[in-house]
């Protein structure tokens, strides 16, 4: 057995070597905290210099901070955009500028959110999607409308590069997401927002696509909250809403249609939602067959208990607050008639068959 000098000596050599380690973590932490400081100061708080800086319709953060870096206004774009997403800086507009070295990090975030000179340039184009679009469908619209292709589109919304950039844009909208990502069909479904958008000379297919990401994150800074304090997640509303968004037209029905599926979560019976054995079909059908309802899929919903995997459509925001705020309502079924756009609700399964009878 080792004597107590020996006991003594390897005491003291692991004193050391923690103490040098904790030394060493000082230093660097020190360091890094001192290098993210410096870097939001002014670059050269004595610069009478002006540059012109154009911040482009559709700009990401990420673009911003990189432009910034590039005429010479900040030291780093990486701290800059760091900076901006941990301190949740949003709402910046695009425009014309005229920034100086002289100027902090938080002053120049200050005049991004008031806003420079507008843009003069005039759209070339806009382009609509409707609401309940799947991401085929919008593919279809941007091959239809720009210079983009279909398999363009979807080789950029399935890049991993392009999905982490995003996620790290917006955390709120996409971390979900994309933690699940290997569940869903097409990550970004249900998360580009249906609306019209202006296409200039120089947009390009990720400006398009992130200008419909951005429109999403703002639609659900209303809601964000809201869902925390439900323990639910972006996903799953953006989920239950997609099948809101086809199921009914009014926001009341549609109100009652998302009760009526959290009651079934409730009690553990299938949601049976035609939308989710269309998607699963991946094809659009107006009447689905029993031979449908037997599709081998995880989003049939006839066959799979609870929300599936994820959004199966772009939803409105009519749909998107039925999902966070549902009718309290004792329905567990309905009937949304196609012809008539009205939709009937009953407590029972006999009541169910009975309106079903009457309105065959």
């Amino acid at each position: 057995m080792p004597d107590q000098e020996s006991k003594h000596t390897v005491r003291k050599i692991v004193l050391s070597i923690v103490a040098i380690l904790i030394t060493l973590i000082i230093i660097l932490g020190f360091s890094g905290y001192h290098y993210y400081t410096s870097s939001l100061e002014p670059l050269d708080p004595n610069s009478t210099e002006e540059i012109p800086v154009e911040i482009p319709i559709g700009s990401s953060r990420t673009d911003i901070a990189r432009i910034l870096e590039e005429k010479g206004v900040i030291n780093s774009a990486f701290v800059f955009n760091y900076h901006l997403r941990f301190n949740g800086e949003e709402g910046f507009q695009a425009g014309h500028y005229i920034f100086s070295p002289s100027l902090s990090a938080d002053e120049i975030v200050q005049s991004l959110k008031e806003g420079g000179s507008p843009i003069t340039e005039e759209s070339t184009g806009s382009l609509t999607i409707p609401e309940g679009y799947t991401l085929d469908q919008i593919a279809n619209v941007i091959e239809d409308e720009t210079d983009y292709s279909q398999d363009e589109f979807f080789e950029l919304v399935q890049s991993e590069e392009f999905l982490q950039e995003k996620r790290d844009e917006f955390p709120k909208l996409l971390d979900n997401a994309y933690q699940v990502r290997e569940e869903t069909l097409y990550t970004l479904e249900g998360y580009l927002y249906p609306a019209t958008y202006e296409i200039y000379e120089d947009t390009t297919l990720e400006d398009l696509v992130t200008q419909m990401l951005s429109r999403m994150d703002q639609t659900m800074q209303a809601y964000y909250a809201e869902i925390e304090t439900q323990e639910s997640s972006v996903h799953d509303i953006l989920t239950m809403a997609a099948y809101i968004e086809k199921e009914g037209v009014t926001a009341e029905d549609r109100k009652l249609i998302s009760g009526v599926f959290y009651n079934r979560l409730a009690v553990g019976m299938p949601l049976q939602t035609d939308i989710s054995v269309i998607y699963a079909l991946g094809e659009h059908k107006e009447q689905i067959t029993y031979d449908d309802l037997e599709v081998d899929s995880p989003y049939n919903l006839y066959k799979h208990t609870g929300l599936g995997p994820g959004p199966v459509n772009s939803s409105s925001e009519d749909s998107i607050y039925a999902s966070v705020y549902p009718a309290e309502t004792d329905y567990m079924y309905f009937i949304a008639e196609l012809s008539t756009q009205k939709v009937y609700f009953s407590e029972t399964y006999e009541q169910h068959l009975e309106l079903k009878a009457e309105l065959n």
